[in-house]
């Protein structure tokens, strides 16, 4: 069954493809979806905690906006009255932009960063400010100021971070889409834990300016959606180069929306086994396994291990997430603010030798000049998102986790700026998502998205939904 076939009594349930296929037909206004969204939201995000900040009254403005745009005839594209979410880093003008912090509780930008502009030129209707983990440093976001995200599937466990509300907003019909940012996991993890899907472009094809910064070096910001079209829909609008943008590449956009039912017949995929599928969850290894052969049936060629070299940019990342800290965390009155856990994680970052940043440099610039080459022999990547299911909120809270597992197969596709997605691919034992990573070379996100096509289109795991209640 594709996304359109489907055309439920409540809206909230339309994939983006979907309810935008709807508001052009005007079946359905952009003022009646955008207010199906806010009673849900009212109805079911006390339970889950996604959104920061709820911007009823402007959305359905603009959503009015949108809906006499289209009787006069005038659409802006596919996302022309889509009701979407942005995670609490992304500025918005006259918006509090907080990071999740107690430290930017009033911090109110002036302008939109230019990824919320793209949406808005593209007709997209901003719901909200989500919840995230605290100035995006860290895989569970249950470390916010505003109380810890909770998971759709179950509302004990993490959604996963650092775009936690994004992925628990977009998992519990609270939104449309949702715009999160990945410096290390944060698009993929989360779209992993809540059973959706998350793409991660190219590094610097779209514009991270405006975004509160973790490492800029790294930082990429994309879409959390409820399928792989609807991830390319978003992303389509999004890229585009910004010469304010100090990591934004000026090349031609590459054809995201040209990769969906492309046939994949003779791709190659490559499995680099070490270390991704090292320690694994039984059950994620074998929804994982059990993905890789509807792969091969799908590609008509055996998948085949694949070594993928090891950089190592984690001290780069630790200097410039401190430079950008370092004045606040100077000034005491600012400094207790913070989260500890939070706070001791930006100070690791002190005193780092300039020639240990210098060499991390180096290897990751090594690491993406041989991006390409790492394809001469695969079209993809394919591995675990996650080594295990989400996270038990109490433990987090009480013992926080070492984060370097729940990274560990995504950080290395930052580092090499390659685009990468991932997409359902199963459940545990106890009904917990798992995630399946797709991965290609810089630029080649249109092969990405036909292969996630695919393999979405061979399953139906991204048409699974939380239980109410969760």
């Amino acid at each position: 069954m594709s996304d359109h076939d489907a055309l439920p009594s409540d809206p909230t349930e339309l994939t983006v493809a979907a309810a935008g296929q709807q508001l052009a037909e005007r079946q359905l206004s952009s003022v009646e979806l955008t207010q199906a969204y806010l009673d849900r939201i009212e109805r079911d995000d006390p339970r889950l905690n996604s959104y920061i900040t709820v911007l009823g009254e402007r959305a359905l403005a603009d959503a009015a906006a949108r809906d006499a745009e289209t009787v006069a005839g005038r659409t802006r594209g596919p996302l022309h009255g889509i009701p979407i979410g942005l995670k609490d880093n992304i500025d918005t003008a006259g918006v509090a932009t907080t990071a999740a912090s107690a430290v930017y509780l009033d911090r109110v930008p002036d302008t939109d960063a230019p990824v919320v502009t793209r949406l808005a030129d593209a007709g997209a209707v901003v719901l909200g400010k989500l919840n995230m983990h605290e100035f995006a440093f860290g895989g569970t976001s249950a470390i916010s100021h505003f109380g810890p995200v909770r998971n759709p599937w179950n509302t004990e466990r993490t959604p996963g971070g650092s775009s936690g509300g994004s992925a628990a907003a977009v998992a519990g019909r609270l939104c449309a889409a949702a715009l999160g940012t990945d410096t290390a996991a944060s698009v993929r993890y989360p779209a992993a834990c809540c059973g959706i899907t998350g793409l991660k472009a190219t590094h610097g094809l779209a514009s991270i300016r405006g975004i509160v910064p973790l490492s800029e070096s790294h930082d990429h910001v994309g879409p959390l959606t409820r399928s792989v079209e609807d991830a390319a829909l978003v992303m389509a609008a999004l890229v585009g180069f910004d010469p304010g943008d100090p990591v934004s590449i000026d090349v031609p956009a590459p054809d995201l929306l040209g990769g969906l039912g492309r046939p994949v017949r003779g791709l190659r995929i490559g499995l680099p086994r070490r270390p991704f599928w090292d320690g694994l969850h039984p059950d994620v290894e074998a929804a994982v396994d059990a993905a890789v052969v509807v792969l091969g049936e799908l590609t008509g060629v055996a998948p085949a291990e694949f070594d993928l070299p090891a950089y190592d940019s984690f001290p780069l990342m630790l200097a410039e997430i401190y430079a950008y800290h370092a004045g606040m965390v100077a000034d005491p009155a600012v400094r207790e603010r913070y989260d500890p856990v939070t706070l001791q994680r930006i100070l690791d970052g002190v005193g780092l030798p300039a020639t240990a940043v210098v060499e991390s440099a180096r290897q990751m610039r090594l690491a993406r000049n041989g991006a390409a080459g790492v394809f001469e022999s695969v079209d993809v990547l394919v591995t675990p998102t996650a080594a295990g299911p989400a996270l038990s909120i109490p433990r987090a809270l009480v013992d926080t986790p070492d984060e370097v597992p729940l990274i560990r197969n995504t950080v290395p596709f930052d580092t090499n700026a390659m685009p990468t997605i991932s997409v359902p691919c199963g459940f545990t034992s106890d009904g917990l998502p798992i995630g399946l990573q797709i991965s290609g070379p810089p630029l080649g996100e249109a092969t990405v998205l036909a292969v996630a096509h695919a393999y979405e289109q061979a399953t139906n795991w991204y048409q699974h939904r939380p239980p109410q209640g969760g």
